[in-house]
């Protein structure tokens, strides 16, 4: 049995005592979109007797609650300790809420949870019921004859081996949990189906894998299906050689549909290789060719045919047939030099020539299973099958089936052939299905680009895309005003749009949304020509940027190659771009080495070694750059950090690198690495392991480049850190973005307080400072965008021994509008400032209005919190004052329409307690 600990309770009181105490609480953060690009759906949970009532869960963006058919959103997992989706179930009868929390999809961005969350009034409050170790939550399925009894697919630690997965299940509301299958520590379950006729009839799907930042195996001899006839308290292993589903090494993912108790669909991930008779045949030279060519074999090729594979497969221009024949003839390179060229860890997974999908199908309760289809399924999952998985049947039609990979599929038959019926509109990454069997050709679909719903089996499609849910990696900002926001995307491209976008559905009208996209893939980082802010240097995984004018449209692609010969370089799937900003000319880019282009990134060339461990055979690339960062106090003072935890630095352009990190941490990801705008030796760091399952904090300065080290974690929580942002004007002042939250310190580092008014627990993986406009950027990965004004934070070691202090308030510009409304059916226009102010303790206190010689115009009774406060003030006067001010000073105002005196133009006094602070109504 496992029960809600004391620990686990104490934590969380932790964490709410310390949003309590936090001086910064109050700090309103607004989100700035997009929502055009939404985030990944990982399931959908639809009221059977009115399917216009669903909830839709984002890998890291929370749960949405629609009752209008996706019209429209509200979020219920907004008070939640996380934001980060699995799976969830709703008892629709009684309206309770199950979300098992972490991302079942075993991407790069899968966040870990903590556990089952368990709502009885519709989302706003939430209660931890258990699994609390389980990180990443499979499927859900609640007992429909009776809500307290609820299994759980647990897929487990997403990079290390651990016991809390499989199967638990609960018959006492979450109260307790019984572990009911077990297989071992790298084995969990991803998918439970019930049988719609028997609820006592489950099947469940086991996965093996491992994952680590170099290599992922997504199949293994743990992968099998399973069943229970008792609800789930007992299971039977039904997947075996005489089985006809696939056993051993090769099995990978496993999706499952049930359409009653003796007929059940699987999906399968099948990464057994294909036999060699049956691998794909293409014509021309193929890299193959070369690994075992003799030099004069390679010179008798035909120009042509050598000259097609060269550009067919992007070497450098420079290598034409001519030049690679004269470097051979010298033996400068070998033949085989034109196969490795290519090998970099990214061609394992992505050439691999794997079974891939497949779609079997039992009918007789998991005893027996054929395969659908004759031919292969080509181009639905290629090599990454890991990270789709999702069947679904029409419980009302047992030949209609419908399967999610890179395309989304449907069968009229069984499985036998299928059509594709993605459209235009929707995203080609699908991760979510529902069928309405009681309306033919009703699905709701949830993919990488948010939600789509169909009535006519995907022939047309709506986009259902409301929420602000966008997965951002990175972001940045210009210098204009107001100043634009850019930002890279999980699976969505890079955007960018106004930083005073506030959500509406006007741009339906007029065609225009405010976000502009200027590139495809997985959205990476972005740099912004500071002298000409046309000029956005951005791209997508794996270093593939480019450089575009947005008024000229002109476009340079940019991927340094390695020299032939030479080993590939490695680049990260968030390659570090950096402008010099002491010539916005020079473009720095790491790969496992930092690579540096004098002339806008026409040409590089190489100014290091490797500054890594030296990278790990695998399919994923490892040992490599992740973050850089040049000193404003001269140009070629340069730090570096790797994926691998080497932090190095040069100050001389390359000429000489130092390794700085050995007494750092070892093994841990350099999430961010710092150079201080302050001090000319001071850098910060901060170190990650959330892939290696270790989620604590690490952040650390130096004063002397990285000799001696300081740890500034102080009051943090456990949650990973992603980045750290030096405040501009007081450098006692710090910003960090974690796993769930964000914090600053004004002491740099001794404490930290907690932001949280506005802003959602969800992971921040990008911190930005627009200096002009003094506002604090956050890019969220799965909630989009946020914004504050940090103004009044810059001035706080100034004022933090007053009992109170306002800070500069914002004039506002009179309007004979105010009061009024375009029609009597609309609402008044009603003015606002914001009064920022800083009280010593916490307490009552009055706001004074007041004029220039001190005649009270108004007064207001407020509570404020010790910290931080904002009194959102109408511009309104009363009669009374009217009489004893304004008509000495022959002003003659009339009370608005809403029955409101409005201040006239003039300068005017806010007072609290004896502090006095001018502002004006221009």
């Amino acid at each position: 049995m496992k029960k809600l600990t004391f620990l686990s309770s104490f934590l969380l009181l932790f964490i709410g005592l310390n949003a309590q105490n936090s001086l910064v609480k109050n700090v309103p953060f607004t989100n700035i979109g997009p929502s055009i690009m939404s985030g990944r759906i990982v399931d959908v949970a639809v009221n059977p007797n009115n399917p216009n009532e669903f909830y839709a869960a984002y890998a890291s963006g929370g749960l949405w609650y629609t009752k209008n058919n996706g019209t429209s959103f509200i979020s219920v997992t907004e008070n939640a300790p996380t934001q980060n989706m699995g799976a969830i179930a709703v008892d629709w009868n009684k309206g309770t809420i199950w979300v098992g929390t972490g991302e079942s999809n075993s991407s790069r961005s899968s966040y870990s949870g903590i556990g089952i969350l368990k709502s009885t009034d519709k989302g706003n409050t939430w209660q931890n019921v258990g699994l609390k170790a389980s990180q990443h939550i499979g499927r859900i399925i609640i007992n429909k004859n009776n809500p307290n009894e609820v299994v759980v697919g647990v897929i487990g630690n997403l990079y290390t081996p651990n016991t809390e997965r499989g199967i638990f299940k609960t018959t006492d509301g979450g109260k307790t949990w019984n572990s009911t299958l077990f297989i071992n520590e790298n084995t969990g379950i991803i998918d439970i189906s019930a049988s719609p006729n028997n609820p006592n009839i489950l099947y469940a799907a086991s996965w093996e894998r491992n994952r680590k930042a170099w290599n992922f195996e997504g199949n293994g001899k743990g992968s099998a299906i399973y069943k229970s006839i008792d609800a789930g308290s007992t299971w039977i292993k039904i997947t075996d050689e005489k089985s006809g589903f696939p056993t051993g090494s090769g099995v990978g993912r496993i999706g499952l549909a049930t359409f009653n108790s003796e007929v059940i669909y699987a999906l399968l991930d099948n990464q057994f290789m294909r036999p060699e008779k049956e691998k794909k045949k293409t014509a021309g030279l193929q890299k193959d060719d070369f690994k075992k060519m003799s030099k004069d074999q390679f010179l008798e090729l035909d120009d042509a045919s050598l000259n097609t594979y060269l550009k067919e497969n992007r070497f450098d221009k420079k290598y034409t047939a001519k030049y690679v024949k004269a470097s051979i003839i010298k033996d400068k390179i070998k033949p085989s030099d034109l196969a490795t060229y290519l090998e970099d860890a990214n061609f394992v997974l992505l050439n691999s020539e794997v079974i891939g999908a497949e779609v079997y199908k039992s009918i007789d309760g998991g005893e027996t299973w054929n395969k659908t289809h004759q031919d292969y399924l080509d181009g639905v999952y290629s090599s990454y099958g890991y990270y789709f998985g999702v069947i679904a049947v029409n419980t009302s039609n047992e030949n209609k089936i419908y399967i999610g990979g890179v395309p989304l599929l449907k069968s009229d038959d069984g499985g036998q052939t299928f059509t594709a019926i993605g459209k235009e509109n929707v995203h080609s990454d699908h991760q979510a299905i529902w069928v309405n069997a009681n309306s033919e050709g009703h699905l709701i679909n949830g993919n990488d680009g948010g939600l789509n719903i169909t009535y006519d089996d995907g022939e047309n499609w709506t986009k259902n895309n409301s929420p602000a849910v966008g997965q951002f990696y990175y972001i940045n900002v210009d210098n204009q005003k107001p100043y634009n926001v850019y930002g890279g995307l999980q699976d969505n491209g890079v955007w960018f749009g106004p930083s005073n976008y506030k959500a509406s559905k006007r741009w339906e009208s007029s065609g225009d949304y405010p976000y502009k996209s200027i590139g495809g893939g997985d959205g990476m980082q972005v740099q912004i020509d500071n002298r000409d802010n046309n000029v956005v240097y951005s791209g997508s995984q794996f270093g593939y940027y480019y450089r575009v004018n947005l008024k000229t449209d002109d476009y340079l692609s940019i991927h340094p190659k390695h020299e032939l010969g030479d080993s590939p370089y490695r680049y990260n799937w968030q390659t570090p771009i950096l402008l010099s900003n002491h010539n916005q000319d020079i473009l720095y880019m790491g790969a496992n080495k930092l690579l540096r282009s004098m002339d806008k990134g026409e040409n590089f060339e190489v100014i290091s070694g490797d500054l890594t461990t030296g990278g790990k055979k695998g399919n994923v690339p490892y040992g490599t750059l992740t973050s850089i960062s040049e000193s404003p106090f001269k140009f070629g003072y340069i730090y570096v950090g790797s994926d691998d935890g080497y932090i190095n630095l040069t100050e001389n352009s390359g000429a000489n690198w130092t390794r700085i990190s050995d007494n750092l941490p070892q093994g841990l990801w350099v999430s961010r690495v710092i150079a201080s705008e302050h001090e000319k030796d001071r850098v910060y760091v901060t170190l990650n392991g959330y892939r290696n399952d270790d989620f604590k904090p690490y952040i650390f300065v130096s004063e002397n480049k990285g000799t001696i080290w300081k740890s500034l974690i102080s009051n943090l929580p456990n949650y990973p850190i992603n980045v750290i942002k030096e405040d501009p004007t007081d450098e006692n002042i710090l910003y960090v973005g974690t796993d769930n939250e964000v914090y600053v310190t004004f002491n740099r580092g001794e404490t930290w307080q907690l932001f949280s008014n506005g802003l959602p627990k969800v992971a921040v993986h990008d911190l930005v400072i627009q200096k002009e406009a003094k506002d604090l950027v956050i890019g969220t990965h799965g909630r989009s965008i946020y914004k504050a004004n940090i103004a009044a934070l810059q001035e706080f070691n100034k004022i933090k021994g007053k009992p109170v202090s306002i800070f500069e308030i914002p004039s506002i510009k009179h309007s004979s509008r105010w009061g009024t409304s375009w029609s009597k059916w609309s609402k008044p226009i009603e003015p606002s400032v914001t009064i920022p102010f800083y009280v010593s303790n916490s307490g009552e206190y009055t706001v004074e209005i007041l004029a220039e010689d001190n005649s009270k115009l108004n007064s207001f009774l407020i509570n404020a919190d010790k910290g931080f406060n904002y009194f959102d003030f109408n511009i309104s006067t009363s009669e009374k004052s009217l009489k004893s001010y304004f008509n000495k000073k022959d002003i003659k105002i009339e009370k608005a329409k809403n029955n409101i005196y409005y201040l006239p133009k003039g300068k005017y006094v806010i007072k609290i307690n004896d502090v006095k602070k001018t502002f004006e109504v221009k």
